[in-house]
């Protein structure tokens, strides 16, 4: 029978062979809609289901295209990390959040790992504490828009407010404008990679889609990292966006069972500038 640690190895094995067929899929969506602050000049939209979104960007890392006006722009987002052996980076989603954020920080304090929180404007506007927190304890925040609405939906002028509005309530809460971005939904289009590029961000997917959103079960989520779990992996989650309790739960058991399967658990480097 194997151990846990057993599984985690062969899972590493597996996924990682996988990782160089040069396009990976990602779980079917990301995130259940919550209701939006109005967008201005927006029009109405029905709710969205998330599992109509999917990505399917290539793996590995070539040259960033040339842009007007010299900007460097990713046209597909990072879906992998680089790194030095066994390395893995959890993601957090939609948040902060004080009911669960502050959990998941104490985890991830227990455990001396750093950790990326992509979070929306409105949110930080209402918590900016817990960016403050988030960066006296060495995590990442990143630009997830202001209200999370389907940015392919959005003009221009619509997509940089959004954009830009989350970079500067970051900059007051955590001490530094976001280096990295994720499209909520993982809607992404060429405006929405040059938008991000023009404020100074990366675009950054992920690779293990843990589904929390839907409460699917403490250990089913547990399951869904340990199986996935593979050099160079990004983790979705979430802490924030609905309840989010069984996202506290699973990161406490599979934090601790990634760490002894010999994970390193890190935030990831940019790799342009």
């Amino acid at each position: 029978m194997l151990t846990r640690r057993r599984v985690l190895l062969a899972g590493a094995a597996a996924v990682g062979a996988a990782g160089t067929a040069g396009v990976l899929a990602v779980g079917g969506g990301e995130e259940a809609v919550r209701p939006a602050a109005p967008v201005p000049g927006a029009q109405a939209r029905p709710a969205l289901n998330s599992s109509a979104y999917r990505l399917q960007p290539l793996t590995g890392y070539g040259p960033p295209r040339a842009a007007p006006r010299r900007t460097l722009v990713r046209h597909k987002p990072l879906l992998r990390v680089s790194g030095r052996g066994r390395t893995m980076v959890l993601t957090f989603d939609d948040g902060p959040d004080p009911r669960y954020t502050p959990a998941i920080l104490d985890t991830l304090a227990e455990y001396d790992v750093r950790a990326m929180f992509f979070v929306c404007g409105e949110m930080v506007a209402d918590h900016p504490d817990l960016l403050t927190r988030m960066a006296d304890e060495g995590h990442v925040v990143g630009n997830h828009t202001w209200s999370h609405p389907l940015l392919t939906r959005l003009t221009r002028r619509q997509i940089r407010h959004q954009m830009e509005r989350t970079s500067d309530v970051i900059e007051d809460a955590y001490g530094d404008r976001p280096q990295w971005f994720r499209a909520p939904y993982g809607a992404w289009n060429r405006t929405v990679f040059q938008l991000g590029a023009e404020l100074g961000m990366e675009p950054l997917a992920w690779t293990v889609d843990t589904l929390d959103w839907r409460m699917p079960g403490t250990r089913t989520i547990v399951n869904r990292v340990e199986h996935g779990a593979a050099p160079g992996v990004v983790v979705l989650a979430h802490d924030a966006g609905g309840d989010r309790s069984q996202s506290v739960r699973a990161l406490r058991t599979y934090l601790p069972e990634l760490l002894d399967s010999g994970y390193h658990v890190t935030v990831p480097r940019r790799h342009y500038a």
